[in-house]
């Protein structure tokens, strides 16, 4: 399904597996706890990916482009059991490529899970994210996930209602997000030897400062039009 422009969520095919090897072992190199998210062995990951998808309730998505894959999200659908009643989607590990980051893939990777736990008769999706993986907690925050011992835990009609709101702000504010705009105020901060005050540059930040502005105003705006569970 295409959940975003020019971004295709969909589970993974056979021949995807080495390119979900190679994005498994980037988010191994990536992280702080590289041993928790996967073997360093190409071949057994790929054996294991294998057995993911094979297992009852398995499920690999990918977001992919025109050019191949830009990430991944491994998850499984769990229940009935004796402990529980209900059935859940638990979303074991979501990873982006980082040269196609800030263009909504994880979002994308998110509305693809949502709509398997939908399929899936799952009114609940956990979460697990690595320890020490501040981008990943605060990502599974911003999308309404609210602690559950070990795991984070959201509905899916609320985690759709999220991801909705997200997709139409990010659509009344094209091109760079909120983060793309703090960063180039940074940089700009950062004034070149000899630069005077009333040159260019610091029209190029009153510029950027209105867009941040804006972008946060959106961002308050989508927040209080919810009720995060």
């Amino acid at each position: 399904m295409v959940v975003r422009p020019g971004i295709v969520v969909g589970q993974a095919r056979p021949e995807d597996i080495q390119a979900l090897v190679a994005l498994c072992l980037a988010a191994r190199r990536e992280s702080v706890v590289g041993p928790q998210v996967c073997s360093p062995d190409g071949h057994a990951l790929a054996q294991q990916l294998g057995a993911l998808v094979s297992a009852p309730g398995g499920t690999v998505l990918t977001a992919r482009d025109e050019g191949g894959l830009m990430g991944l999200l491994l998850a499984r659908v769990l229940g009935p059991t004796p402990f529980a009643d209900d059935v859940s989607l638990a979303v074991e590990a979501v990873y982006v490529d980082r040269a196609h980051r800030r263009r909504g893939v994880g979002h994308a990777l998110m509305a693809g899970a949502a709509q398997v736990a939908v399929e899936a008769g799952a009114e609940v999706v956990y979460a697990a994210p690595i320890p020490g993986a501040r981008g990943m907690q605060r990502f599974f925050v911003q999308l309404g996930f609210a602690p559950a011992a070990t795991h984070r835990v959201v509905t899916t009609t609320a985690l759709q209602r999220r991801l909705a709101i997200d997709a139409t702000a990010a659509s009344r504010a094209p091109g760079r997000g909120l983060d793309d705009l703090i960063a180039r105020r940074r940089h700009l901060r950062l004034a070149l030897p000899g630069e005077e005050p009333g040159d260019e540059r610091q029209s190029a930040r009153r510029s950027i400062t209105k867009q941040v502005r804006r972008a946060v105003q959106i961002r308050r705006d989508a927040e209080s039009s919810t009720t995060i569970s």
